[in-house]
């Protein structure tokens, strides 16, 4: 089990340090990236950090980013992204005990990809009460079993002004991880081994976290729609890779 393996070395764990670094640094400038700069390489090398460290570390800085930007926050959105994450929390974990994981999580990746495409190829997508809530649940699964649950979320609100895009994920996805890891230490896949490794790293995601004030006044809102559909991307590819690399 992942909780019996001892503390990474020291190479390693400086590896880690600078992932978690660069993906505190995304996530502080587009208000989404850290999980999906962090899982494809974490699904690669470091499998002791997903879900459970991720959507620690993940959770702790949307709480950063919805903090810094609090005065725009939707709160009608994050109601309904709340309400369809908790479905998505509970049908993961239901999903990781009785089935195999990989195969919902190689589904949603393939939807968010198909998502991008069309937002690419011009599709807009309104912020409908439903449309959040289905976002909210899609997340809430992807999330649990991957760590990567901002996609759809992310891709619902594309068109939102990047401080309220920021601030609003930002609630979302810090209430969601506190939810998801509850369910995922009463599954016995959360523990005291991965909150301690998730603690020890929390130095390096704060000061990537600082370095991101000065880039993020720098990015209109075009470049940043740009930006977090590539981003998105680069999410759902990762959560292909964990499925593919672990088979």
């Amino acid at each position: 089990m992942l909780s019996d393996l001892p503390f990474p070395d020291v190479w390693h764990y400086a590896a880690m340090a600078l992932v978690v670094f660069g993906a505190a640094l995304a996530q502080g400038v587009g208000g989404i990236g850290f999980a999906m700069f962090a899982a494809p390489v974490a699904a690669m090398f470091f499998p002791q950090l997903a879900p459970g460290p991720l959507l620690t570390l993940g959770g702790f800085i949307s709480l950063l980013t919805a903090l810094r930007e609090r005065a725009f926050i939707d709160w009608s959105a994050v109601s309904y992204a709340l309400a369809g994450r908790v479905v998505g929390t509970l049908i993961a974990i239901y999903a990781m005990a009785r089935f195999a994981p990989q195969a919902l999580g190689v589904l949603f990746a393939c939807l968010i990809l198909a998502a991008v495409a069309l937002s690419v190829a011009g599709l807009r997508f309104t912020a409908t009460p439903g449309r959040v809530s289905g976002a909210g649940v899609a997340s809430g699964i992807m999330g649990t079993m991957t760590s990567v649950g901002a996609p759809p979320i992310a891709i619902v609100l594309q068109h939102s002004a990047p401080p309220r895009l920021r601030a609003t994920l930002g609630v979302v996805l810090f209430l969601g991880s506190i939810f998801s890891l509850a369910m995922l230490a009463l599954a016995k896949r959360y523990t005291g081994y991965h909150a301690g490794l998730a603690l020890s790293l929390a130095p390096f995601l704060l000061a990537g976290f600082a370095a991101s004030n000065r880039l993020r006044a720098l990015l209109p809102p075009q470049a940043m729609r740009s930006v977090l559909l590539a981003v998105c991307a680069l999410g759902a590819a990762g959560v292909l890779a964990k499925a593919f690399w672990g088979a």
